[in-house]
C-alpha cells in the first residue's frame, strides 16, 4: 500500500480500478486545517489527467506496472507487430498505443514496451536514434553563421528541423523525447 504523503513524480498507483502515475504533486500545510497532498496524475490507459487534493493518510494499492525490450517486426495495415526477444511471442498493437514512437522505428529496431496486468498500452521508441534524410532543401553554403533551420524528412516519415547544412542522405541522431535533431552521425 501506498499513503500519499509518498507521492514522488513518476510514481504509479491504482485508484477505482485505473493505473495512474503522479505528474506533479505538493505537500501543503496551511496555517489553519489539517495537511494535503495536492496532486496532479494522469490515468495511464486513457492519458486523461486530473489534479485532486488527497489527504496524507489516503491508501492506494501500487500499480505493478512490467516494462519489456521488444522488437518491432511489421505493420500489416491495422495492427503493428512486436516480438519479445526471450520467448519470440509476438504481440499485436493498434495504432492509437504506437503513434508517437513510430514516428523513430524502424522494421526491427527495438523498442520498450509497457504493460500493465499482462496488457500493453504504451510503446516508448529509444531515447536516441540515427535515421536517414530523405528529403531536404538544399542547403546555402556559407550559412552556416545562425542557428537557420529547415524542415527534413527522415526514412520513418517524421519531420524534423535540421541545420541548413544538412544534405539529403545524410545520417542524423535524433531525441525522440523532443523530436529534436542533435547531430550528424556516422
Amino acid at each position: 500500500m501506498i499513503y500519499a504523503s509518498d507521492f514522488r513524480k513518476g510514481m504509479t498507483f491504482e485508484m477505482n480500478g485505473d493505473p495512474h502515475v503522479v505528474v506533479d504533486f505538493q505537500h501543503v500545510k496551511p496555517g489553519k486545517g489539517a495537511a494535503f497532498v495536492r496532486t496532479k496524475y494522469k490515468n495511464i490507459l486513457t492519458g486523461a489527467t486530473r489534479e485532486e487534493a488527497f489527504n496524507p493518510s489516503d491508501k492506494f494499492q501500487e500499480a505493478r506496472i512490467e516494462t519489456k525490450q521488444m522488437q518491432y517486426l511489421y505493420n500489416d495495415g491495422e495492427l503493428y507487430y512486436f516480438m519479445d526477444q526471450e520467448t519470440y511471442d509476438q504481440v499485436p498493437l493498434m495504432a492509437e498505443q504506437v503513434e508517437d514512437a513510430m514516428k523513430y522505428l524502424r522494421e526491427n529496431d527495438m523498442a520498450t514496451i509497457k504493460f500493465y496486468k499482462g496488457a500493453a498500452f504504451l510503446v516508448e521508441a529509444p531515447n536516441f536514434v540515427v535515421l536517414k534524410v530523405i528529403e531536404t532543401e538544399p542547403g546555402v553554403k556559407g550559412d552556416t553563421a545562425t542557428n537557420v533551420t529547415k524542415a527534413a524528412t527522415v526514412e520513418t516519415g517524421a519531420i524534423v528541423q535540421v541545420p541548413i547544412f544538412i544534405e539529403e542522405g545524410e545520417l542524423i541522431q535524433i531525441d525522440t523525447r523532443t523530436g529534436d535533431y542533435l547531430s550528424r552521425a556516422k
